[in-house]
């Protein structure tokens, strides 16, 4: 992946701000300063750092050329969506992951639910039925964080993008009325897993900016690359709740970006894949098989619909 910085240098100039003005005031390095001037690759919590000085957009100061191509599902993905065809991988992904990702974090809403709400927009009840608003939401909301996903896969993993989704996902609910929650912001107040304490607020930041400067800085991924970020970002626990949702849409991204199947874990799963989460630093294969299975679930709808990677 190589870098232009052709924006960086026009918001400056029209800012009137030299690039030794914003480096020394944000502490870069002189190296740093001359890898902007060469068109090397610079880190990319240094590239947001600039774009929060400036107040910018990352896609204002930069833009990203990538070396590999889109793959056959990733253009499947992308055309059913602009042109809403039904019936074809995008809808029944929206539909698999949608229902298996909220289901296992406790919706009660049923697949055909699920179904029914991408399909028509509207619920539909059994007779004496009561449903939690909040899974309905939420519904709708991963769907349009599966539109997000599908329109930036092919870009880096930044900050901004993983906080857009989690704005995405909580905006509406019944969390988003709360001021401490943060709805697409990082967490406030400490959670834990399964009893087990995550990062504290005030360390969240300083480690998701490592996290993404080491993920973002590797020459080649695997398949065990995108799992252990994802498991190292529920570790972090960055957000007040929804980090399970988080972390699997950054998955799903992860492997279109980089040409591999995704993966969806349902509920029969679920103990196996908490189980590798907890596993994870004596005996990564617990993790890594269910996320293999779970490709295979996926692996089974583009067999169904002739869909080569």
């Amino acid at each position: 992946m190589s870098v232009n910085y052709k924006g960086l240098f026009q918001q400056l100039e029209k800012k009137e701000i030299t690039l030794s003005g914003i480096c020394d005031d944000l502490g870069i390095s002189s190296a740093t300063r001359a890898k902007f001037k060469k068109g090397e690759y610079v880190s990319l919590q240094t590239i947001e750092s600039i774009c929060k000085y400036l107040n910018v957009n990352l896609n204002e100061i930069l833009q990203f050329e990538v070396i590999h191509q889109s793959t056959p599902l990733l253009q499947r993905l992308t055309e059913e969506m602009k042109h809403k065809i039904k019936g074809g991988i995008y809808h029944e992904t929206q539909i698999l992951l949608t229902y298996n990702s909220n289901h296992i974090e406790g919706s009660r809403l049923t697949a055909d639910q699920t179904r029914y709400i991408f399909e028509t927009n509207t619920i539909g009840l059994e007779e004496n039925q009561a449903i939690n608003i909040d899974d309905v939401v939420e519904t709708q909301n991963h769907f349009r964080c599966i539109d997000y996903v599908i329109r930036t896969a092919i870009d880096p993993l930044t900050e901004t993008l993983i906080k857009d989704l989690h704005r995405i996902l909580k905006t509406g609910t019944s969390d988003a009325s709360l001021e401490w929650f943060n709805v697409g912001d990082y967490k406030q107040r400490p959670n834990t897993v399964g009893g087990v304490e995550t990062s504290k607020p005030k360390d969240v930041e300083g480690k998701m900016i490592s996290l993404i400067g080491l993920y973002e800085n590797k020459q080649k991924y695997s398949f065990e690359d995108i799992i252990e970020f994802h498991h190292d970002f529920e570790c972090i626990h960055p957000f007040q709740d929804g980090n399970g949702r988080i972390g699997r849409l950054i998955a799903f991204k992860e492997c279109l970006r980089h040409g591999f199947v995704p993966f969806t874990i349902d509920d029969s799963m679920k103990m196996f894949y908490y189980r590798g989460f907890r596993e994870w630093g004596s005996e990564k294969g617990y993790l890594m098989d269910t996320c293999l299975t779970g490709q295979d679930r996926y692996r089974k709808l583009l067999d169904l619909l002739d869909i080569k990677l």
